[in-house]
C-alpha cells in the first residue's frame, strides 16, 4: 500500500494516507516514484481555481522507475527510468497527427474525467475510488499511468531533477521553443519569474533571444532569473511595468512577451508589452471565467499583434522530453538549480505555503 497525498475537498489540506493501488491494465505501467515536483497547479486544485474531480491523489510532475507493465506494453520495460507526462499523447489522433500532441484527444479525455484512458482509477482508499490528477497522481510512492504518458530517459539523470521536465520545464521551455516564434537577436519579456517563468527564460536563451527581460514584484525572483539567462529585470512594484519594458526596447516593446502568472491584469500587461507585429504568449492559467479585451482594429489588424495560448509548452512529449534530457546532459539546460529544496511527502502542505513567499522555485518530494 503506497503512501499518498489525497485532496478530499476544496479548501482542505491534503491528507497523507496509505492507499490501495490496483495493478496496471492493458496499455498501462506501474511506476515507483523517485521524485515529484510540487507545482502551483496542485495548489490550484485545492483552492478550486483548477477543476479536478475529487477526492484525488494530486501531483502531476514526476519521474520514477517502471516496476510492472500491463498487457500489450512494448515501449517500456521493468527497470526503465521514466518522466511522467500529464498529457498522455497517443501519437495517432487528429491533433497528434498534426504535431499538436498537447491537445491529444485520448489524453485530454483522461484529464477531464480524472481517470486513466478508460476513465477509471487505480487508486482507492477504504473502498472508495480516488481520481488521478491529470492521469498521473505523482504525490504517491507508486502510481499507475498510461504507457503513452511515460517517457523513457537515461538512468544517469537524477530523478529529483528529471521530475521537473514533466511539467515546469516542458511548459516553460516549450512555450519559448515551440509556441513562440523567437528569432536570434529578439527581445523577450517574461512576466512572472517563478518555476515556469525561469524555464521560459531558459527557452528564450536557447532560441537565441538577445535581451530577456524578467518581470516580477519579488526581488529575490528577479535575482534568480538572471542566473537562468535574464539580461534585465523589471520590478513591477516600482512603477509601470509596461513602460519599463518599452524603455528597455527602444520604446517599441518586446518582440515576444510571455505571461506566466495567470491573472487578467498581467495578461493585459503582457499584451501591451509586445511590440507592433510582435507576439503575446499566454502560459499562465487564469480563473475559468477570465476574459481578455483587446482593441481589434488598432492592435490586431493595424498593429498586427498576435496572441497565442500555450498549453503544456505546445510539446510532443515523446520528442521533447528526450530532447530536454539531452540538453541537461550537455550542460545547456539547468535542472538541478531549479530545485530549491527537497522534502518528504509528509511536508507537501508546507510546500504549498512556501509558494507564497516567492523564495522557492520548486519544492521536490524525494521518495528515495
Amino acid at each position: 500500500m503506497p503512501k499518498a497525498a489525497v485532496c478530499k475537498e476544496i479548501g482542505s489540506k491534503l491528507e497523507i494516507a496509505d492507499v490501495d493501488l490496483a495493478p496496471p491494465q492493458a496499455g498501462e505501467v506501474r511506476v515507483r516514484l523517485g521524485a515529484s515536483g510540487v507545482c502551483h497547479s496542485d495548489l490550484s486544485v485545492t483552492t478550486g481555481q483548477l477543476l479536478q474531480p475529487l477526492p484525488a491523489v494530486l501531483g502531476h510532475e514526476g519521474a520514477g522507475t517502471v516496476v510492472e507493465v500491463g498487457e500489450g506494453v512494448t515501449n517500456l520495460a521493468e527497470g526503465d527510468h521514466v518522466v511522467i507526462s500529464w498529457v498522455p499523447q497517443c501519437g495517432t489522433c487528429y491533433f497528434c497527427a498534426r504535431d499538436q500532441g498537447e491537445l491529444c484527444e485520448v489524453g485530454s479525455m483522461a484529464i477531464m474525467t480524472g481517470g486513466l484512458l478508460d476513465t477509471t482509477s487505480r487508486f482507492s482508499l477504504g473502498g472508495q475510488s480516488l481520481f488521478h490528477m491529470a492521469a498521473s497522481g505523482t504525490f504517491s510512492e507508486e502510481t499507475v499511468v498510461p504507457a503513452m504518458g511515460a517517457v523513457k530517459i537515461s538512468d544517469d539523470i537524477p530523478l529529483t531533477s528529471a521530475a521537473l521536465i514533466g511539467c515546469g520545464v516542458l511548459t516553460g521551455v516549450g512555450a519559448a521553443l515551440n509556441t513562440a516564434s523567437i528569432r536570434p537577436g529578439d527581445s523577450v519579456a517574461v512576466v512572472g519569474a517563478g518555476g515556469v517563468g525561469l524555464n521560459v527564460i531558459q527557452g528564450a536563451k536557447l532560441a537565441g533571444a538577445e535581451r530577456i527581460i524578467a518581470v516580477d514584484m519579488v526581488e529575490g525572483k528577479l535575482e534568480r532569473a538572471r542566473d537562468f539567462g535574464a539580461t534585465d529585470a523589471v520590478n513591477a512594484s516600482d512603477g509601470n511595468a509596461v513602460a519599463q519594458v518599452q524603455e528597455l526596447t527602444s520604446g517599441r516593446g518586446a518582440d515576444v512577451a510571455f505571461e506566466v502568472i495567470g491573472l487578467e491584469s498581467t495578461v493585459m500587461q503582457t499584451f501591451e508589452m509586445a511590440r507592433r507585429g510582435g507576439q503575446a504568449v499566454i502560459v499562465g492559467v487564469p480563473k475559468m471565467e477570465s476574459r481578455f479585451d483587446v482593441d481589434v482594429a488598432l492592435s490586431l489588424v493595424m498593429g498586427e499583434k498576435q496572441v497565442r495560448g500555450s498549453w503544456y509548452g505546445s510539446s510532443n512529449v515523446h520528442r521533447d522530453i528526450p530532447m530536454l534530457a539531452g540538453l541537461y546532459q550537455e550542460g545547456k539546460l539547468k535542472l538541478d538549480e531549479l530545485v530549491s529544496r527537497t522534502i518528504t511527502l509528509d511536508q507537501v502542505n508546507d510546500a504549498f505555503e512556501a509558494m507564497g513567499s516567492g523564495e522557492v522555485a520548486r519544492s521536490v518530494i524525494d521518495y528515495s
